[in-house]
């Protein structure tokens, strides 16, 4: 039998540190495959994860709904067949709806009841965006929120007591099931989060059994619960994915520039950069970016940025340097232009 687990995040979030923590701390006795769903044209997080041996997966598209009901299944099944592991760890791309991944999954358990299993569907949220985001992004945010069975806040280090707890009412306010973890990453093992994630999962399976013995009369359900999203919205009628209901496309909302380049940064331009980057207006609507560049005298920078910060390290050589950022509204000239391209 091979688990599933679906570690899903608006961009930015910490989804790859949370599952190499996961990875190190939790499943490094486990054959694990990764399957990640990357928004853009260029994947960067496997660069980040090939050294812990995971076999890794990228799928890079701009409709992850689409790709995930489509293509998804089968490159599911592909990998079930092919490499039989302990357990598969699918990240979402950091706009796409968790509700899709989780139909997507059902659909092929169901097909398969005695090989897979859906364990567990998790969301990680920085806790400082929590009110941004929501308000700004809220049709691919709040489905992240509203469908997980365990909300994992990042950067809660950063905040004091009063934002903290604002952030929780705003999540509890979309989903009140879920267990929220807010004690800061480095002061927990992966196996606390682990535990915490799965025992809030075993309690919440159990309440459902008993609720089905006890409950003998029929209930109905609205037109728009039989959607899998799992939660009520408007329908637009028209645009057809195939996934079952209509609803914005992370490409009709988000944009992305993406591009692999030899070009070589000393560590002051890289930090300029991110500086302008994180720091404007003039570029659109900066969300996240992330890229692998190299430096002189074999050094190779690793890079992560989300509004209002961001984060260079020294990291192993890649077969070419490779640049991504997720925006809304981006100007991609001015990008290249930005990172010496132009």
């Amino acid at each position: 039998m091979t688990k599933i687990d679906i570690i899903s995040g608006f961009l930015g979030a910490g989804k790859t540190t949370l599952i190499k923590k996961f990875l190190a701390e939790v499943f490094a006795k486990e054959k694990v495959v990764l399957i990640e769903n990357e928004f853009g044209e260029i994947g960067i997080d496997g660069g980040f994860l090939k050294d812990s041996g995971v076999e890794i997966t990228e799928m890079n598209s701009g409709c992850i709904c689409c790709s995930l009901v489509g293509d998804f299944g089968e490159s599911l099944k592909e990998v079930l067949g092919k490499f039989a592991p302990d357990r598969i760890i699918i990240e979402p791309s950091g706009v796409g709806k968790l509700s899709d991944v989780i139909k997507a999954v059902q659909d092929v358990q169901k097909e398969r009841p005695k090989v897979v299993r859906l364990n567990n569907y998790i969301t990680v949220a920085d806790a400082t965006k929590v009110r941004l985001y929501m308000k700004n992004f809220g049709e691919f945010f709040n489905n992240q929120i509203e469908n997980a069975n365990a909300i994992i806040l990042s950067r809660t280090g950063k905040m004091n007591q009063e934002r903290l707890e604002m952030a929780v009412k705003l999540i509890q306010e979309h989903n009140d099931r879920a267990p929220v973890i807010t004690t800061p990453w480095e002061e927990l093992t992966g196996s606390q989060i682990m535990s915490a994630v799965e025992k809030a999962h075993s309690l919440k399976e159990d309440l459902i059994k008993e609720e089905a013995v006890s409950n003998h009369h029929h209930h109905h359900h609205h037109h728009e619960e039989n959607c899998g999203c799992e939660h009520g919205h408007e329908h637009h009628h028209g645009a057809n994915c195939g996934c079952g209901h209509d609803h914005h496309h992370a490409e009709d909302v988000f944009t992305s520039w993406g591009v692999e380049t030899p070009h070589q940064y000393t560590e002051a331009e890289l930090h300029n950069i991110l500086e302008i980057l994180s720091d404007t207006e003039t570029l659109g609507t900066v969300l996240r970016a992330k890229g692998i560049v190299s430096g002189a005298a074999g050094k190779w920078f690793y890079f992560d940025l989300v509004p209002g910060e961001f984060d260079i390290r020294e990291g192993s050589s890649d077969y070419t340097g490779r640049l991504c950022v997720i925006g809304s509204d981006l100007k991609k000239d001015k990008l290249e232009e930005l990172f010496l391209l132009a």
